[in-house]
C-alpha cells in the first residue's frame, strides 16, 4: 500500500479545469504540433479534446494553443508561451504535491506502512 494523489486545478465553482488529461494533451500538442493529433494518440475524440481546451483556457483566461494555418503540410499548433509556463507550474505543482503526500502519509501511517 501506498499514497496516491490525483493533483488537478479547479475554478471557483469547483470545477477543473487542469490536470493530467489536459496537461497530457498539451504536451502531445507540443511534440506533435497538432491538437487533432494529440487527441488521436490519446485516443480521444477530436471534439473531446477541443472542449478540454476550451475549458482550460477560459479557466485561466488565456489562450494556450495557437493554431498555424496551412502551407505545404496543412495547418497544425503550437502552444503559446502561457501554455509552456502552466505546464513547467503544473510540473512542479505536481512533484511537490506529491512528496507533501508522502510524507504526511508517512507521518500519519509510518514509514512503510503496508509494505
Amino acid at each position: 500500500m501506498k499514497p496516491a494523489i490525483k493533483v488537478m486545478i479547479i475554478n471557483d465553482e469547483g470545477e477543473k479545469i487542469f490536470g493530467e488529461g489536459p496537461y497530457r494533451m498539451l504536451k502531445l500538442v507540443e511534440e506533435t504540433g497538432s491538437l487533432r493529433q494529440a487527441a488521436i494518440r490519446m485516443e480521444m475524440a477530436y471534439t473531446k479534446a477541443r472542449k478540454l481546451l476550451i475549458n482550460a483556457e477560459k479557466g485561466f483566461g488565456m489562450q494556450l494553443v495557437i493554431p498555424t494555418t496551412g502551407g505545404a503540410h496543412g495547418g497544425g499548433s503550437v502552444l503559446s508561451e502561457n501554455a509552456k509556463i502552466i505546464l513547467a507550474k503544473y510540473e512542479i505543482y505536481k512533484a511537490k504535491s506529491k512528496e507533501a503526500n508522502a510524507r504526511i502519509y508517512a507521518e500519519i501511517f509510518g514509514a512503510g506502512y503496508g509494505e
